[in-house]
């Protein structure tokens, strides 16, 4: 079984302030209501290529 992507530690990833839609992905441009990485899959059929992980914190 593949590891899923964990989007709220991508760079790309981002919490908006709509109840609708509180997840974004800076990377393909859009929000959504689920994890961007589960968007991503279920339209292409293949895993994030996008993913890079965050910097770590300071």
């Amino acid at each position: 079984m593949k590891k899923r992507i964990n989007c709220r530690r991508c760079a790309y990833y981002f919490v908006t302030w709509e109840k609708s839609q509180p997840h974004g992905c800076k990377a393909y441009g859009f929000k959504s209501a689920q994890i961007p990485s589960m968007v991503v899959f279920k339209s292409s059929g293949s895993d994030c290529s996008l993913f890079k992980e965050k910097a770590p914190a300071k």
